[in-house]
Order: structure tokens, then sequence, then C-alpha cells
């Protein structure tokens, strides 16, 4: 496959700065948002609840990035910018892999963003992550544009 087929940095940058920004706001929906709306409705919610509550906003990031990966290979900034996650040979990747990269990814995230650097030296773009796990950041293929 050719170099330009494979994202580069800027694209991939401005993708993760929107996912970023997607998954941040879902986690304050979800563990503040979601029982200030049950405090509206039925009162105080149980301690079980709120609890529940921050565990769901917790794992939102992971099950966001894996979610979208797992379905489409596109995060929702990876679709604005074009950019899906594959497998090197052009397949989406599976769950536990989908899962494994989100959940380091995220608990790495320093590692994450530091590790884009090798998108600049390597043949593929790949990212530190995207070594690790096998997997490549391509421009998606939409219909009435070339990626060529």
């Amino acid at each position: 496959m050719e170099h330009r087929a494979y994202a580069g940095l800027v694209s991939r940058l401005a993708g993760l700065g929107l996912d970023v920004l997607i998954a941040a706001i879902t986690v304050v929906v979800v563990g503040r948002g979601l029982p200030e709306v049950w405090r509206l409705v039925a009162g105080t919610p149980p301690q079980w609840m709120l609890t529940g509550f921050d565990w769901a906003a917790n794992i939102t990031p992971a099950v966001y990035f894996a979610g979208c990966w797992i379905l489409t290979g596109e995060t929702i900034g990876g679709s604005v910018f074009g950019t899906a996650v594959r497998l090197g040979d052009g397949r989406r990747i599976g769950p536990i892999r989908a899962v494994l990269r989100a959940v380091v990814g995220l608990l790495l995230a320093p590692i994450w963003f530091v590790g884009l650097a090798t998108v600049l030296f390597d043949e593929r773009r790949r990212s530190l992550l995207d070594m690790v796990f096998g997997t490549v950041v391509q421009y998606a293929g939409r219909p009435g544009r070339s990626t060529a």
C-alpha cells in the first residue's frame, strides 16, 4: 500500500483531539449528569447507584474507543478526519485487540501521545501503540474520494 494511504500525524492528532473532547463530555454526563437527573426526578440516589455511575464514567473512554474500533474501525474523530484503525492487511481489528489497545492507550496516555512521534519516521506511519498492537491507521475510503 502506498505511503500516502496511511494517516499522518496531523490527521491523527486532530481526530484524537476531537475524540478526547467527546470522551470527556461523555464522562461528565455519565458521572455527574445522570446522578443529577436522578436527584431531580427521584431524590437522592442510593450509594450503590452513585458508585455505579462513577464506575461507568471511569470506563466510558475505553468503551468509546474500543467500541468504535470494533464496530467500524473509526471513532467519531477518525470519521471526521477520514482515518480508520485497521490491521496491517486492512481488516478491522477484533474485540480483544480493540479493548487492549484502548485500555493500554488510555492508561499510558502520555506514552500514546509521545509515541505518535514514530509516525514521522515509520514507513507505514505507525505510532508506538500501532507497533505494539499490530495496527495501522489508514485514510478511510469514502465514495467519490480517492486515497491516492
